[in-house]
């Protein structure tokens, strides 16, 4: 690896550029896969499987699903109010939230612990995030995601070991993000693919109709909404 720890420089103007091409987009609708694997007591390493979509127009304005054997989940924001949609349990609950999308991932994360899956990689300031806390990056080389020619990245910080690998060309998309946690025994990892990045979205596409038969509760009274079963095992790392 000694010739890809020399290309850290390029590995960081690379990831500016997607940084840089994300911001650029008013409206983002991307679909995804996404795998966490979880550590047993025994030490077995067991992994989750979900699929979603996530859908932004700057600034105000967030849809993001996401479903799994365990869980079908939906959040929308459409500057004002914040609706976390339990589709299984077909409950629902709303709270005022006015500012702007990249506020609301935030607040989800740090105040409620909901993660709208891979919404840091559609952040404008996407760079500084990931860029934060970051003591080594790399070019390790080319990759190819559903066909797709990709800059393969590799950066690392105390915690964690990050992967991403970033479409080469005039669209720099991000393709696959993996988190590898250094610090939970066996490294589990955390996995995003994006599938489909497509600019342009319908009218409706950020407003909430619950189901005839879903009930409104609050906030706090919703289920475990989480990817994994409670009482599993740790988990990675996820943005």
């Amino acid at each position: 690896m000694p010739e890809a720890r020399a290309q850290g420089g390029d590995a960081e103007k690379i990831l500016k550029a997607m940084s840089d091409y994300v911001a650029s987009q008013n409206t983002v609708s991307v679909t995804f896969d996404s795998d966490i694997e979880v550590i047993t007591s025994s030490l077995q390493k067991i992994q989750f499987t979900s699929s979603g979509q996530v859908q932004l127009s700057r600034p105000d304005k967030l849809r993001a699903s996401r479903t799994g054997g365990y869980r079908d989940i939906e959040i929308v924001f459409d500057g004002k109010i914040l609706t976390v949609n339990n589709k299984d349990s077909k409950d629902y609950a709303q709270i005022d939230a006015p500012g702007t999308a990249d506020q609301l991932i935030d607040i989800l994360r740090d105040k409620h612990g909901v993660v709208a899956p891979g919404a840091d990689l559609l952040l404008p300031n996407v760079y500084d995030v990931m860029m934060a806390d970051v003591i080594e990056g790399a070019v390790i080389g080319k990759g190819v995601i559903d066909g797709v020619e990709c800059d393969h990245l590799a950066f690392r910080n105390t915690e964690t070991d990050w992967q991403i690998w970033i479409e080469s060309g005039a669209k720099p998309i991000p393709r696959k993000y993996v988190i590898t946690s250094k610090g939970i025994g066996e490294a589990p990892q955390y996995t995003l693919r994006i599938k489909d990045w497509k600019t342009g979205l319908p009218a409706d596409a950020f407003a909430f109709k619950p189901d005839t038969s879903a009930k409104k509760i609050s906030l706090g009274d919703l289920g475990d909404i989480d990817e994994v079963p409670q009482g599993i095992a740790k988990t990675g790392a996820k943005k």
